[in-house]
């Protein structure tokens, strides 16, 4: 809890940013809290629409909150900023990830 403490007194405190609000997403998914980490992560990749490490993190936190119809919108975001900006790894993450959300779906 510290951590999150101390990230959300410098959000308080106006030092928002791509990273904090990313990093404040990733706090709250650990403790299950996903609605909190979606916002987050919205506003991450509202700061930041080329971040594809906090599209991969706010695919997940949908999911997690079992809105996979926008789980599986932000994956494909996701893999599209990933493979513009050359982040392989990212991109196929998420590939892994929206094949599993369109599972949940029942889509082939």
């Amino acid at each position: 809890m510290a951590i999150r403490d101390n990230l959300e007194k410098m959000l308080a405190s106006g030092q928002e940013t791509a990273l904090l609000r990313y990093s404040l997403g990733a706090e709250y998914l650990k403790t299950d809290e996903s609605a909190q980490a979606v916002e987050h992560l919205a506003r991450a990749v509202e700061l930041d629409p080329d971040y594809s490490a906090a599209w991969k993190l706010f695919g997940k936190a949908l999911a997690a909150a079992g809105r996979h119809v926008e789980a599986a919108e932000a994956y494909e975001r996701g893999i599209e900023v990933a493979e513009r900006r050359g982040d392989v790894q990212a991109a196929k993450e998420m590939r892994v990830f929206l094949k599993r959300v369109r599972k949940a779906l029942g889509e082939p």
